[in-house]
């Protein structure tokens, strides 16, 4: 019988654990398991007194240059006291491990592990503390470059509606509706003044699931799988839709957003016309979602993309555009 192509294999913890400890000697695991799967593969690995992630890159998800280039960001993020999950070398000096799964090379990354634990529901004084954090990076990434995609309206939006019509039929209501907002917002990137408009690094996915909460308060984030170059108001865009779809009380929501600000400008002043961009950019980055949703779309299952998910999912975006006044009436 042949043996016929995979898309993607899950490697057993116990085993992985054990083959990563010919290159991690002070990995003397107790505990291994899956942790997260999706995108990529996250493995939970600890020992009697400490606890790390590995993750396993897909299969051709992240070139090696990228996944060098994120390793590059994070140990210069680690080295500027930004909280975050940093990459740890092996015996050798090595930060890449390869790995041969049935599907071909796979490349994987052992990161610390961030203290604390995910919390859904911000309180005032976490987002304060995350603002602080968010500031961190990028005040310390602020012009630096990386071997990474560029967040423009390209990425963000045409490519992304490309992908989005390939699953959803063109006679829907909420695809009309993305229809016309995308050459709107198109208009809007393209045509930002970008003097006072910070660039550099961006996270590009900074929410409850891509970071802890210590209990000290101390955010330290996660997972920069998303990182490469843009307006860094991007994750201020993205923070503040997240913030506004979870927590549906306006009092709480309005008050938590404030402290939020409050944190990140106690580091980094943020302009206005940054402060502009946010309704639209917001939008942005969810349409580059869903986008991303449909370009990985058997890493979840068909019923997930579906035409009653999208109009909940793109439902939260035209809420969100309804609050700022964004693209007006049909």
């Amino acid at each position: 019988m042949p043996h016929l192509p995979v898309y993607d294999t899950r490697l057993q913890a116990a085993p992985l654990a054990e083959y990563l400890q010919t290159f991690y000697p002070f990995l003397d695991i107790v505990e291994a398991r899956i942790l997260k799967t999706g995108i990529n593969h996250t493995y939970l690995l600890r020992t009697a007194t400490d606890s790390y992630i590995f993750r396993l890159y897909f299969y051709q998800w992240r070139s090696r240059l990228e996944i060098e280039e994120e390793v590059r960001l994070l140990l210069h993020l680690n080295a500027s006291e930004v909280p975050v999950s940093y990459p740890i070398a092996d015996k050798n000096g090595v930060y890449i491990q390869e790995i041969e799964a049935h599907e071909g090379l796979r490349f994987g990354v052992l990161f610390s592990f961030a203290a604390g634990e995910k919390v859904r529901f911000f309180s005032s004084e976490h987002s304060y503390t995350i603002g602080q954090a968010m500031a961190r990076f990028h005040k310390a990434t602020q012009n630096f470059d990386l071997q990474r995609i560029t967040y423009n309206s390209e990425i963000l939006l045409k490519q992304s509606l490309g992908r989005i019509r390939t699953y959803f039929s063109p006679d829907s209501e909420t695809m009309k509706y993305i229809e016309r907002i995308v050459p709107l917002l198109t208009g809007v990137l393209d045509s930002t003044d970008t003097a006072s408009i910070r660039a550099g690094v961006v996270h590009l996915d900074i929410w409850f699931d891509n970071l802890n909460i210590a209990p000290d308060g101390k955010a330290t984030f996660f997972d920069f799988d998303f990182s490469g170059n843009g307006w860094q108001c991007l994750d201020l865009a993205y923070f503040n839709i997240q913030l506004f779809n979870t927590e549906p009380d306006t009092h709480r929501y309005e008050e938590k957003l404030a402290r939020f600000w409050a944190g990140y400008e106690a580091i980094q002043p943020v302009s206005d016309e940054e402060k502009a961009l946010i309704p639209p950019l917001a939008v942005c980055i969810w349409l580059f979602y869903l986008g991303t949703q449909c370009q990985r779309h058997d890493d979840w299952c068909n019923l997930f993309i579906s035409e009653d998910y999208l109009k909940r999912f793109i439902g939260m975006a035209q809420r969100w555009s309804d609050k700022h006044g964004l693209f007006g009436e049909e």
